[in-house]
């Protein structure tokens, strides 16, 4: 026909490999510089709780000192994990899980009375947006690449 030209072959089997590589190598690096403020962050719950197990006591959370601990561990390991691209889903899934109340109790910009303080919960609760934002992202792309790696040939 006439106008409608017939798609054309883009690329071959091995050029479709070598897109695979540099996309599998930019995912991975993706993954690492999410996991970081997980594993630094958790780290420094972990081994030093500070005033944190207060602000989770203000919101009822039994043994919070305890929580503070078990949720920097969490963020250490899921996000260690998921900086190695072991389990990456479920890395992701987990550390979605442990951001959401940690934002909400961690960043309550609501009750902040002070502007300056209120300031900067608004930016650290939008960073964990983000950083949640980063997980969901690792959640579809990481399907989506099973997905694709199973069409490819020789995989």
């Amino acid at each position: 026909m006439r106008g409608h030209a017939e798609p054309e072959q883009v690329c071959c089997y091995s050029e479709r490999k070598e897109e695979t590589t540099i996309t599998l190598m930019i995912r991975a690096l993706a993954r690492l510089l999410l996991s970081l403020i997980f594993i630094k962050g958790g780290a420094d719950a972990f081994l030093n709780p500070g005033n944190r197990p207060a602000r989770v006591a203000r919101f009822g959370i039994a043994q919070p000192e305890r929580a503070v601990v078990l949720n920097g561990a969490t963020m250490v390991v899921a996000g260690t994990a998921l900086a190695l691209g072991w389990l990456p889903r479920l890395a992701a899934a987990i550390l979605l899980g442990v951001l959401v109340p940690t934002t909400i109790v961690g960043h309550p910009f609501w009750q902040e009375s002070d502007p300056q303080a209120r300031q900067a919960q608004q930016i650290q609760f939008a960073k964990n947006l983000g950083l949640m934002g980063g997980l969901l992202l690792v959640l579809l792309e990481e399907r989506q690449a099973k997905t694709r790696g199973a069409r490819l040939p020789g995989r």
